[in-house]
This record gives structure tokens, sequence and C-alpha cells, in this order.
């Protein structure tokens, strides 16, 4: 089974009609509509109409669809509830979660609507978007505290800015300690994890450092708020040709020594252990999850002397 991408997940205002129309042409792997902090309070109702609409009218192709609801602290995020279930949202994003507390609340508010509306519980996922030092510190409790439903984990670089009493700095040193803590807590608890947005638009080689950064990290993918900026995550997450060609020379290997009842599997000399199987396996999903990889069988000899002659 291919393995889900969610390299890229981009912000829609939900008061933006023409940007929530044309959400879907740009190639994110989530269309992520917001009705927080993009809206003003005077438009809350009418975004949250506007992105119900879409959703239930709209067809966005294979992008997963989020919604950012209004924080637990507000008056709003309940409607945003109700409506975003009854309209068929995928996902639920709660912005600025501190505690586990948090999510149990919007989970249990989303059942409400489930069974109101006569659908499948647990049906509707969520995700969490940690905004400050309480929460970047509570992020494992958080990750795996609704594991029925909890598809990931966000940092949310601005407002955690804000509390640590710092400003963006040129390699974003100031999020090094948030951005492990957050994605150490999404694979402890098995989920996904996101990095935060990246402001400056026209930094092409400031984003795209901290792309390869979130990358090496082990980051499952990024926000984005401008579409110019999906294909650079893109490209940086798609694995090279040399990725591919290794992880196919380990799986071959695997299948040589399986069909010869041996248990010592090796490569070029050197033992191949559990991790580096696992990593290949990722690659080789990952690579026909983005369409640079459509053969479902390991490279033979003759295509792997073809490669490495090239």
């Amino acid at each position: 089974m291919a393995e889900k991408l969610r390299r890229t997940m981009m912000f829609v205002p939900g008061n933006n009609p023409a940007m929530i129309k044309d959400a879907g042409i740009f190639g994110a792997d989530s269309i992520m509509f917001d009705l927080e902090d993009a809206v003003s309070l005077s438009e809350k109702d009418v975004a949250r109409l506007l992105v119900y609409e879409a959703v239930k009218n709209i067809d966005y192709g294979e992008a997963e669809l989020v919604v950012r609801i209004n924080g637990l602290d507000t008056a709003f995020w309940k409607q945003d509830v109700r409506a975003m279930v009854k309209a068929g949202i995928e996902v639920i994003r709660a912005p600025k979660v501190e505690t586990a507390a948090m999510m149990e609340e919007l989970s249990a508010e989303i059942e409400k609507a489930e069974l109101e509306f006569g659908l499948e519980v647990g049906k509707i996922q969520v995700m969490a978007a940690l905004e400050s030092a309480l929460g970047v510190m509570n992020a494992f409790e958080v990750a795996r505290s609704v594991p029925e439903r909890m598809m990931g984990i966000a940092l949310s670089g601005m407002d955690y800015r804000v509390d640590m009493k710092t400003k963006t700095y040129p390699d974003e040193e100031e999020l090094y300690f948030a951005r492990n803590m957050v994605l150490h807590a999404a694979r402890a608890a098995g989920i996904a994890a996101f990095d935060t947005v990246y402001g400056n638009v026209d930094d092409e080689s400031g984003f795209l450092r901290g792309v390869e950064l979130i990358h090496k990290l082990g980051f499952d993918g990024k926000s984005v708020i401008n579409p110019r900026q999906i294909p650079l995550v893109d490209k940086v997450y798609t694995p090279t040709e040399k990725e591919i060609l290794e992880a196919q020379k380990i799986m071959l290997a695997i299948e040589e020594a399986k069909a010869k009842g041996s248990g010592v599997i090796s490569l070029d000399g050197e033992m191949i252990d559990r991790p580096i199987v696992l990593r290949a396996e990722r690659i080789i999903q990952l690579a026909k999850a983005v369409g640079v990889l459509a053969e479902d069988k390991p490279m033979n000899e003759k295509e792997k002397e073809e490669e490495n002659a090239k």
C-alpha cells in the first residue's frame, strides 16, 4: 500500500472565496481551511459558511481536507466543529493546544456531531498545533491523547516565538528544541509530524534550508502559506535516483536470501539489519507514492548493472 503523502499542508483563508475555489489546483497534499487567525471576528460566521459549502460541493481531487477551527477558549469552536463534521471534513486541527485534556474535549464534541448527523464515530481525525512552551513540553501527552482520532501534531512557530520571547533568526535556531520535541512525540505516538510555516515567501533560499533540515530530521511535511512553496517542498521530499537504486538493491538482497533459505542478509559484503530494511521499504513506498517508481518488483541484476553504468 502506497504511503499517504503529507509533504505540504497549505493554509487557505476561510474568508477568501477565490482562494477557497482554486485551492485544489496547486498540488498540495493537504488543504487546510483557516477559520482562526486569517479571519477577523466580524467574519467568523461568513467564513464558516464559505468553507462548509466548499467542502460539500467542490472537488479537490486527492488532497486531504483539513480545517483549523477557532481555539477552544473562544465562543466559535463548537459551531466550527458542528459545521465541519456536517460538511464532511477529514481532519480538524485545533490551535494553541497545551494539554491532552483539550484534545479530549475536542474529540468529545466531534463525537456529538458525528452522532447527530449519523456518521461513523471516529471517522473524523484530529491534529494539534503546539504554539507555546507549555504545549511543546506536553507534546507527547498531547500526541497520545486521543489515539483513535489523532492524525498528527504540528509546531506553530510564530506564537511559539512570542511565548519564548525570541524572534526569527536566519537559520531558525530558536526552533531547534521545539522541532525535536514535536518530532519525537509524534514518532513515539505513531502519528505524523508537521513543521511550521516560513513567513517570508520571497526568501526561497531560506525556505529551502528549513525544508532540507526538517526532511533530514524526519518530519512528514511542512505547513505552507503560498502555492509557490509547494514544488520546493516536493522536490526535497522526493527520493533521489541513488536512494531508490540503493533501496531496490536492499530489497533484492532480501528476496535472494529468502530464495536461498538464508537468515543472513548481506549486500556488498555488509550485513543488512532491520533498520536498514525499514528505511529501504519507506523509500520504495515514497517513490511509488510520488510517482517516480511504478514497478512493483525489485530491480534485477541486469537493471542494477545498467543503473550503475549511468
